[in-house]
Parts: structure tokens; C-alpha cells; sequence
């Protein structure tokens, strides 16, 4: 798949996709075999659980709003112009506790699966954590256990 030339505007997504991941919004960006680039909105309290990209480097560029990261076991937070880099292999989680909503730009490369498991998210009758965590390890995306303490 190579990458298409153009332009996506704004609040738009490519071929006018937009799908609901764990309860928030993304629209694909671009997309070809290098990378894969989407934003996405959090609404208050949505969250991607603890994982590991084990085959991509995964990127959020901060537009709005602030998120609560765990990045290989350490809090950290991103806030308006911020870039987030995750190395593949490296556990990460994404919280939006600040109350407000989220916008950001995410990018992984290579894309690998991650397009496919994402249509296959969106596409199930409900998202249960057990069959969403199911369906990413087979799209190279591996769910850890919570943090202790975490909600």
C-alpha cells in the first residue's frame, strides 16, 4: 500500500472514516505500509489501556487538553504542542483524567496492522475488554495487566 498524495483537511479523516476506539474518535490521516497517522479525541475519563507495540514506533502530537501517560512504568503528562514518542516494546498507557476534552495527532511506523485492528475494533457489536484485547494480539498489539493500584 503506498502512500496516496493530497491533502486531508481538517475534520475530515480519508475517505470520510471516523471510528469509535474504547470510546473515543479517530480519523485516519494517511495511511500507506511506512505509517499510519490518525487524530484522535478523548472524551473525559477515556483511557487505552496498558500495551506494547512490539513491531512500531508509536508518536502523539499534543493539539488540546492534557493526558496522563504511563511510560515504561512512570507517569508522565502531555499537554498542547508536546510530542510523546513510544519506542516499539516499550508498555505505555493513555488516560484522559483532566476533565476536559483531548485532541491529538497520533502516527505509528510501520503501520503493520494496526489499520486492520483498528476497522476490526470498530466493527464489533460491543467492545468488550476481553474481545478487544483478544483481537489486538492477533493484529500485533499486546494488552498488559493494569498497573497495581489503577482503576
Amino acid at each position: 500500500m503506498l502512500l496516496a498524495p493530497g491533502l486531508t483537511k481538517a475534520g475530515e479523516g480519508f475517505d470520510n472514516i471516523s471510528w469509535n476506539i474504547l470510546g473515543q474518535t479517530y480519523v485516519p490521516k494517511a495511511v500507506s505500509e511506512n505509517s499510519f497517522a490518525w487524530h484522535a479525541t478523548f472524551p473525559p475519563e477515556t483511557f487505552v489501556p496498558p500495551h506494547i507495540h512490539p513491531t512500531q514506533d508509536e508518536f502523539i502530537y499534543m493539539f488540546e487538553g492534557r493526558l496522563e501517560l504511563m511510560l515504561d512504568g512512570r507517569t508522565a503528562f502531555a499537554d498542547p504542542g508536546d510530542l510523546v514518542r513510544m519506542p516499539m516494546g516499550w508498555p505505555h498507557a493513555i488516560y484522559n483524567k483532566s476533565g476536559r476534552t483531548v485532541k491529538c495527532l497520533f502516527w505509528v511506523t510501520p503501520t503493520r496492522r494496526l489499520y486492520d485492528l483498528f476497522w476490526a475494533i470498530n466493527n464489533m457489536a460491543e467492545q468488550t475488554p476481553a474481545e478487544v484485547v483478544a483481537l489486538s494480539a492477533r493484529h500485533e498489539v499486546d494488552f498488559l495487566p493494569p498497573p497495581e493500584g489503577a482503576q
